[in-house]
């Protein structure tokens, strides 16, 4: 038991790597070999996913720290808290569901496919458990490579195109990324997180120009990922091209990768920075939100409407985080989790439909509730959950983002507002078109309703969206000592405008 404890971060990561290489040793046996084994690793990560968000306030914790190189000196050291211990639950829960969403709509090359997805998993957790700056920056590099193969191999049409312009977009903010790790491994001579953020904090290593060049290199390399306006123009293009397990994952975690960098890195290591910088990016994420809503409001293909609505409501998560008010930070790291799941089931739904019709045009459909009552029935719940109605998950976060922006500028809110408006307005819209009136396609009479393996993923989602909706408080509780712990070590830094807010009410984010 002892040994689990002690390398239980280390298992989370590499057990989808482990099922990787035993689907590759089954050689090219039957497909339904290979969906078993990523099916069977995938809940055995989910499993021990848990463990770690369960467990991670308990006396002992998870935490591992191994020299890996000596010069320079990088450490494997793994570590969690609950923003991370929130991001490894969301990515062991979706991976599974994600195996069976393409249970049937993957033939080919089935075996090299999940090998590429439960290696995009290994990548994806690595990344949220690092704490050593180039153990971050491996696995954020690593986790391309089965992603671009997923989208360039198990695409649509324009596949190619869009699995390159994703790879060369973070590549480029990668870039930066690393030339801003070596400057601070230069200026404190370590790449130990806690270890940089003590220099800075103690001996304040920055000058304030050499603090702005640093944040702008980590800020623009996460903002490709989320993406922030103007860097978005790679999303639309891999959501639409990428099979269905592939945007979910895209949705789920890989865009929350970036907002997870700003809140580990660009808050703690540059608070000066990220204040002065944070009315342009609040500015940013506002545009992001109505612009991201204005372009799905008129998006012919139900599939690219998603992909715009996830600029929109990764919007109000770079919000909430630029806000720097603790109820405004807990909202936004929740509404990361929010939307991986509502986003995620809103493109299991799509696919699904695809699957059916061949199409994702909104024009080729209506009367669907006729034919399909079942289906239509999730397509409501999360359509409510995704535009932010009480009861559901996407209310929580979006109400606590909306509640700190207030306090910084009255302005935020009216803005932010006006996104939760145009949300309704075109995912209402949408489901309007697409599952009521007249059944004018012939091939729109005969749908098949939902088997069994989709009820089955649908249901999980619906009780996880109502869950989180009706009962936000156990998620709140671990997130609160994790943003308490940031905001503390932001004001140790800098006096932060925020300092000049009202206080923060008692009950808000608890």
């Amino acid at each position: 038991m002892d040994w689990l404890n002690e390398h239980t971060l280390t298992i989370v990561i590499f057990l989808p790597l482990l099922g990787a290489v035993v689907i590759a040793l089954l050689g090219r046996t039957r497909a339904s070999s290979a969906r078993a084994v990523a099916l069977l690793f995938s809940l055995l990560t989910f499993l021990v996913s848990m463990r770690v968000y369960l467990g991670f306030e308990t006396c002992h914790g998870f935490e591992e720290m191994v020299p890996w190189m000596g010069s320079p000196p990088v450490n494997y050291h793994l570590a969690v808290d609950g923003l991370s211990a929130f991001m490894i639950l969301l990515t062991g829960f979706l991976t599974p569901l994600c195996v069976l969403v393409s249970w049937k709509s993957i033939t080919e090359r089935a075996n090299e496919f999940f090998i590429f997805l439960l290696a995009l998993q290994t990548g994806m957790i690595g990344v949220f458990a690092s704490l050593d700056l180039l153990l971050f920056f491996f696995f954020w590099e690593v986790m391309l490579i089965p992603m671009y193969f997923l989208i360039g191999i198990w695409g649509h049409e324009r596949r190619v195109y869009a699995s390159i312009k994703f790879v060369l977009y973070t590549m480029l903010g990668s870039a930066l990324m690393l030339t801003g790790i070596i400057y601070l491994y230069n200026v404190t001579g370590s790449f130990d997180l806690p270890r940089v953020m003590d220099h800075l904090v103690n001996y304040s290593a920055l000058s304030p120009v050499a603090e702005r060049w640093l944040f702008l290199a980590f800020f623009i390399a996460f903002a490709i990922k989320v993406p922030v306006f103007p860097f978005h123009t790679w999303l639309p293009d891999a959501h639409v091209e990428a099979p269905t397990a592939g945007s979910v994952i895209l949705a789920g975690v890989l865009l929350k990768m970036g907002t997870y960098g700003m809140l580990r890195f660009c808050l703690p290591l540059f608070p000066d920075a990220a204040n002065a910088f944070a009315p342009v990016i609040c500015f940013l994420a506002i545009v992001g939100i109505i612009y991201g809503a204005l372009v799905a409001m008129v998006q012919p293909d139900l599939k690219k409407l998603v992909a715009y609505s996830s600029v929109a409501h990764l919007g109000f998560c770079v919000l909430g985080i630029f806000i720097m008010r603790p109820e405004a930070v807990e909202g936004a790291i929740y509404q990361m989790f929010s939307h991986g799941v509502s986003t995620g089931a809103l493109f299991m739904l799509v696919g699904m439909l695809y699957d059916r019709r061949h199409t994702r045009l909104i024009k080729e459909f209506g009367g669907l509730a006729t034919s399909m009552p079942i289906y239509s029935t999730f397509f409501l719940i999360v359509t409510l959950s995704s535009l932010g109605l009480p009861i559901m998950n996407g209310f929580v976060g979006e109400f606590l983002i909306i509640v700190g922006s207030f306090y910084r500028h009255a302005s935020y809110t009216v803005f932010a507002s006006i996104g939760v408006v145009l949300a309704a307005v075109y995912l209402l819209w949408a489901y309007q078109r697409v599952f009521y009136g007249e059944i004018t396609k012939e091939k729109n009479r005969n749908i098949a309703d939902c088997d069994l393996r989709e009820k089955l993923i649908l249901t999980i989602m619906v009780i996880v969206i109502i869950g989180m909706g009706v009962y936000p408080q156990p998620f709140l509780r671990r997130l609160d000592r994790g943003v308490t712990t940031m905001m503390f070590r932001l004001n140790r830094k800098s006096l932060l405008l925020t300092d000049r807010a009202p206080a923060r009410h008692p009950g808000v984010g608890r």
